[in-house]
């Protein structure tokens, strides 16, 4: 008699869409009555005056677009990638090369792109990205074979002109006369339509990739990402008008050494971005792993826009949060505090997939309100015209440590993917430390030098 092994297939309800659904609903309807009896101000759109704010308005619309077609181009070739390595037959030991090749040219050469774009100009580099995106799609296009190299390479850097540029352009055209009110808004606002346009890429990949011809199916994410970064292009360059340069380069090292590397709470601050940016990697190259650990099968699929919806349910909160009484960094302790126990508790003690799915979706609601919370300090603490070499080497640091882990790991098996996580709930916990030591040595009165 034969034995019929059943294989076990988890996925998750379908009343987890609707509960994210209606959260994040009842988060944003809500919000306008909450402000109307609380805030001090109301934000400009939730405004009884929209006239006298439509300049900002058009910005913040216009600026949101673009910034919508940068995430669909980054989720694409995020969601897209691993099949392409897949079906060009990449082994593993070869997918660990590539990861290695593009933090190594991310820490090497991104980690300067930053103070570039201080110097020519933001909309420039977010040009520039749209650029890249635009060679990779027609490199892989016209070339006969997979071509993995060069791709992987300015995709990474395309990656490190998307975490800095894109916001340091939104904080730039506010402080050219716009509604400085309304920028606090535009950050959970790039937070949330992130998360959505990276759910809106995993539709578009699978919709593009499934198709009865593979081959056929394989390059037409190519071609979609060609014309985002058309779109692209054409929306960032219209009306252009150049940004002129305001400092030499010998003046902006003088101050660049002065407002950066001289003050120690700007250290707290990069040190912060630098361990919530390390775990996030850490998260999305070790959470797929850990969920078939135990050998079922796990629709990742259903899973993935469960995560990024957790993210938008979490960048909703951030101006619920703001117009209390609470201060920035006392949400971010919190938030960091929480994040590090919940990977602590995945790094140290398996749970049911269930159990994973539920502290994974926890651990995005903490990002979605981190990112807008840090980019909210950066605006406090770091100039404008500094502020993308702050961030860019602010990165520097994780990109590093991951590039290190991943050579310790696929190379010579000394550390596992519990200790991976584990080094992300103690960088996490050193975040919340900082954020504790800022609140102290922060400015007083709570007000930025902006004068918000």
């Amino acid at each position: 008699m034969g034995v019929v092994i059943e294989s076990s297939v988890w996925e998750p309800s379908s009343s987890v869409y609707i509960f994210i659904f209606l959260s994040c609903f009842l988060s944003l309807s809500l919000l306008p009555y909450y402000l109307s009896k609380h805030a001090p101000t109301k934000s400009p759109s939730f405004s009884d005056h929209p006239t006298s704010s439509s300049p900002s308005l058009r910005f913040q619309r216009h600026f949101l677009l673009v910034y919508s077609l940068a995430s669909v181009l980054e989720g694409l070739w995020s969601v897209y990638g691993e099949l392409e390595l897949v079906y060009y037959g990449i082994s593993k030991e070869e997918m660990v090369s590539f990861f290695c090749i593009g933090f190594g040219a991310a820490l090497f050469v991104g980690s300067f792109l930053g103070l570039l774009s201080d110097i020519i100009g933001q909309k420039k580099m977010c040009l520039v990205f749209c650029i890249l995106h635009l060679i990779v799609g027609i490199w892989k296009r016209s070339t006969s074979g997979p071509s993995f190299w060069v791709a992987n390479v300015l995709l990474f850097l395309a990656t490190s002109i998307f975490s800095f540029s894109f916001e340091t352009w939104a904080v730039v055209e506010h402080d050219k006369g716009h509604r400085q009110d309304s920028l606090n808004e535009t950050f959970w606002l790039m937070t949330f339509f992130e998360s959505a346009s990276w759910i809106g890429s995993q539709v578009i990949g699978n919709w593009l990739v499934g198709t009865n011809n593979l081959e056929k199916g394989i390059a037409s994410p190519s071609t979609a990402a060609i014309l985002l970064a058309i779109v692209g292009i054409i929306c960032i360059s219209r009306d252009y008008n150049g940004t002129p340069q305001t400092m030499t380069i010998k003046d902006y090292r003088v101050s660049f050494y002065a407002c950066i590397l001289g003050d120690r709470r700007i250290w707290l601050l990069a040190c912060s971005q630098a361990c919530i940016h390390f775990s996030i990697l850490v998260f999305w190259i070790l959470w797929a792993p850990t969920l078939v650990a135990d050998g079922r099968e796990v629709y990742l699929g259903l899973i993935y826009p469960c995560l990024l919806g957790a993210r938008m349910l979490g960048s909703s909160m951030f101006p619920w949060l703001i117009s209390a009484s609470l201060r920035t960094e006392d949400c971010l302790v919190y938030a960091f505090i929480v994040q590090g126990l919940l990977l602590s508790i995945i790094a140290y003690d398996y749970q049911e997939i269930g159990v994973l799915v539920t502290q994974f979706s926890l651990f995005h609601v903490c990002t979605g309100l981190i990112l807008p919370s840090l980019a909210r300090l950066r605006t406090m603490y770091v100039p404008n015209e500094l502020r993308g070499g702050m961030m860019s080497l602010s990165l520097a640091p994780a990109n590093a440590a991951i590039l290190f882990i991943l050579m310790q790991r696929g190379y010579y098996r000394t550390i596992e993917n519990a200790t991976m996580i584990a080094f992300a709930a103690i960088g996490l916990f050193m975040a919340a430390g900082c954020m504790h030591v800022l609140k102290r040595w922060g400015k007083q009165p709570y007000q930025n030098w902006h004068k918000l």
